[in-house]
This record gives C-alpha cells, sequence and structure tokens, in this order.
C-alpha cells in the first residue's frame, strides 16, 4: 500500500508501506524536526526503528545525509518497504534487518536517531499504532529506549549525538536517569502534546491503572485526556569510571 507523509508544511512525500510496519506519526515528525534543529551539516547518521525510512528520506532531502544513511528495524517487512522508498527517492542508503544496534557492530555514527516503541506494552497492545507490530518494551514502556541509550555510546563517534523520545505514556522518570547515567550532556529539545486516541479511550481504566501504579502520565484537561511527546538529545558518554549503579 502507499501512504503520504508531509516531510514539511509544503512538502509530502509517497511511501510504500504494508499493514505490519510502523507508520510515521507525531513522534516521527517531532524526531526530523529535533535533528534539523541540532545538526546543521550533513552527517554520518543511523535510523533505528526506521519503519518505512520516513525519518531517512526527510533528512536527505534536508540536505543531512552524508553520502549515505544507514537504517535497520527489526521487521523484515519495514526493511524491505524501505529499501524501495529509498531508491524510489534517490536516497542513498544501507538497510540492514536486526533488533536495535545487532546489524551494526564495530560501525560508528555521527547521529543516532532512536525511533524503537516507547509506549507501556498493555497500551502497545490495544492501541492503533502496532498492527501485526512487535512491541516488547516492558510494562512501564522503558525496556527498549533504556537498552539503547545505554548501549549507543559503543556506536557514537566521537562528538556524536544520540536523538531519543519520551512519550508519557511510558516512564519518564527511569527513562531520563539511564540517560543521565550514561551522558554527561541531555537536553530536551521539543514538547508536543496531543490528545489520546479515541481507540484508547474505550480503555481509559487501563491508563488510569497504570498512572495510578506511576508507571505512565497523563493530564485530564476540557474534557480530554492529554498526553505528550518530548524528543531529547543526549551527548559526551559518560566514561566507565564516572557511571554509577
Amino acid at each position: 500500500m502507499e501512504i503520504e507523509y508531509h516531510i514539511s508544511s509544503e512538502d509530502k512525500i509517497f511511501l510504500k508501506s504494508k499493514k505490519n510496519v510502523f507508520a510515521p506519526n507525531t513522534t516521527t515528525d517531532l524526531l526530523i524536526d529535533s535533528v534539523r534543529k541540532k545538526i546543521n551539516q550533513p552527517a554520518k547518521i543511523l535510523d533505528l526503528g526506521c519503519g518505512t525510512g520516513a525519518v531517512s528520506v526527510a533528512l536527505f532531502y534536508e540536505g543531512l545525509i552524508n553520502e549515505k544513511i544507514y537504517a535497520s528495524d527489526l521487521c523484515v517487512d519495514a526493511t524491505e518497504c524501505c529499501e524501495i522508498n529509498f531508491e524510489r527517492h534517490q536516497c542513498p542508503g544501507e538497510v540492514r534487518n536486526g533488533s536495535m544496534f545487532e546489524p551494526w557492530k564495530n560501525e560508528q555514527f555521527d547521529v543516532i536517531i532512536d525511533d524503537i516503541s516507547g509506549i507501556a506494552e498493555e497500551i502497545a497492545a490495544v492501541s492503533p499504532w502496532f498492527p501485526g507490530v512487535p512491541c516488547k518494551s516492558g510494562k512501564d514502556g522503558t525496556d527498549l529506549v533504556s537498552q539503547i541509550i545505554i548501549n549507543s555510546p559503543e556506536y557514537l563517534s566521537k562528538n556524536g549525538f544520540l536523538f531519543f523520545p519520551v512519550l508519557s505514556l511510558s516512564n519518564k522518570r527511569v527513562i531520563l536517569e539511564k540517560a543521565y547515567q550514561r551522558f554527561s550532556f541531555v537536553e530536551k529539545l521539543i514538547k508536543k502534546e496531543w490528545p489520546l486516541p479515541k481507540e484508547l479511550i474505550n480503555h481509559k481504566e487501563l491508563i488510569i491503572d497504570l498512572q495510578k501504579r506511576e508507571l505512565i502520565e497523563f493530564e485530564e484537561r476540557f474534557g480530554m485526556i492529554l498526553c505528550y511527546t518530548e524528543v531529547y538529545c543526549a551527548s559526551q558518554p559518560k566514561l566507565t569510571k564516572e557511571i554509577k549503579g
């Protein structure tokens, strides 16, 4: 199937996708905007959890790709779609299949963009965002992003940057603790609120229970449940002797 994605207020692209491939969403938009804000010259970029390749193609059109972009996803259908979309948009890239950093042993990157699932697993299971897409993110949504934060310094070049999203439908405190434990500098670049999708309103009891257990957070305003997405940039990994715990 074909999907339409706006890479800016004026420009849109068409992407090859499949039902079980994660579709671009608000987090995708915010990651692209965050990289645009922070990176002002071509870089060696890794797109983790690439899905259709929307982030990669958008950054290619932005002129931020140095020679080629690197992309990977656990879903075979996703990497196949990503390869098709790279060819369609003449975006030079190398696409690999595998979990998190497994496909990239002995590689280092100037920029790593984490777009791997980061919401509580029970919410992911009933949400409209993961149709047939695996989401083993843990009860508070921190398992995957925490692993990426902890392991990313091994794959970052000197003065490299890790971009990662934090959704309020996960345990923000745990994720940021991992980030500050592993990096000397952690900067919030952008935040956007959004209403809980109608598909999840039917699971309000689950949402409220997870918040009572301090696994997620949200606000009720204007008769709506409001969640948010933040994007952070981490840099200057700490030396092993500096890391506590």
